[in-house]
């Protein structure tokens, strides 16, 4: 039986699968800032995003996609060495540490791809929108998350 936090990464696997599937849908299915209104408040519309998370720095020149880039591949291989070294049974740490991972390479994969990020979630109440962002992005928010609610719950 595997003693590494590597025995979860089925979770990342199964996250970026989930997350190729259903940006491949969007490219597929609609057109660059088509929406197509799935609930009174989520729309699917597609978008190129250069910048990161919530379309931070997508105004920039250029320089973002190769930054950002880089940055998730370092972080996801610092991810991989703390999983290696994690036991197994620190399942929140290592479960959290696998939905970052999938977002971040979910990420790099489309920036690889296409030069951009493909976002296509969009919350909104009335006309108020929040900004469009994908699985990807979630997976890492949800990650970061358990990884704080983990650490301050091991504090007490």
């Amino acid at each position: 039986m595997p003693r590494s936090g590597l025995a979860w990464c089925w979770i990342t696997v199964i996250g970026i699968t989930i997350d190729r599937y259903t940006k491949w849908w969007m490219i597929h299915h609609l057109h660059l800032f088509q929406s197509k209104m799935i609930l009174p408040f989520l729309n699917f519309t597609l978008v190129h995003n250069k910048g990161a998370a919530f379309a931070f720095l997508h105004t920039a020149s250029g320089w973002q996609n190769l930054t950002l880039g880089t940055i998730a591949l370092a972080m996801s291989m610092i991810m991989i060495i703390w999983l290696y070294r994690l036991k197994v049974r620190a399942y929140w740490e290592c479960i959290a540490l696998n939905f970052i991972l999938t977002g971040a390479v979910g990420n790099v994969l489309d920036r690889i791809l296409y030069g951009y990020v493909i976002d296509f979630l969009d919350f909104h109440i009335g006309r108020w929108h929040f900004a469009i962002f994908n699985l990807a992005d979630s997976a890492i928010c949800l990650g970061a998350f358990i990884l704080l609610w983990s650490f301050c719950m091991s504090k007490e």
